[in-house]
């Protein structure tokens, strides 16, 4: 794993220090299904049961470049699944920052949760899993610095802009077949800046109603 995060370094894909600090830390083999250990060096998503995946390396480093956590955040991950990107963003926020991870379906809400349990960001609750609709946000724990989102809306719902501090950030795929990779970064109570990167394809974020 340490030859493909110095991969990623070297083409620019991760910059940041505490970023790849917590690529280094955590182990991507703790977050995929049994057998498949050997392939967490590859540039490339792997099945996690229930029509999801753990996400492409390359994918996640860009995201969490644009999401830019830093310590003491607090972060709202949607299609939390593995428990990979959940363990990242608390390694990232540090002991006085909390991860709030929701997954809709509840095996995986358990697979990712047991997964991170293999840290000390469940013991000590800075990482903390839900069963839930994901493209609602989380209104109680509201608002977020940072909200990262693993799967797809055709359009990103504006419960999940509306959950941002002003300053938060938002990366979110959007788009039906293809998708863009979109910034949204809110900088009034009603002024919103959106940047986009096409070319991307995610499972879709799928709602209740």
């Amino acid at each position: 794993m340490l030859k493909l995060i110095e991969e990623l370094i070297k083409k620019g894909y991760l910059k940041t220090p505490a970023i790849i600090d917590a690529f280094k830390k955590i182990n991507r083999a703790d977050f995929v299904l049994p057998g498949m250990e050997s392939e967490v060096m590859e540039n490339i998503p792997l099945s996690i049961g229930y029509g999801q995946t753990i996400s492409q390396p390359l994918t996640v480093a860009l995201m969490l470049e644009l999401l830019q956590p830093k310590k003491d955040d607090k972060v709202l991950d949607i299609g939390s699944g593995s428990g990979w990107t959940t363990a990242l963003l608390a390694e990232i926020v540090g002991s006085e920052g909390k991860v709030f991870a929701i997954e809709r379906i509840p095996e995986l809400k358990e697979f990712g949760e047991n997964n991170v349990r293999k840290y000390d960001f469940v013991a000590s609750k800075r990482a903390i899993f839900i069963t839930g609709d994901g493209s609602k946000g989380l209104a109680d724990e509201a608002p977020f610095d940072k909200i990262h989102v693993g799967a797809a809306a055709a359009q990103i719902p504006d419960e999940l802009k509306n959950q941002l501090v002003i300053g938060g950030r938002l990366v979110a795929p959007e788009g039906i077949d293809m998708q863009d990779l979109v910034l949204i970064q809110r900088t009034a109570a009603n002024e919103f800046k959106e940047q986009r990167w096409p070319g991307f394809v995610f499972v879709p974020l799928i709602s209740k109603e």
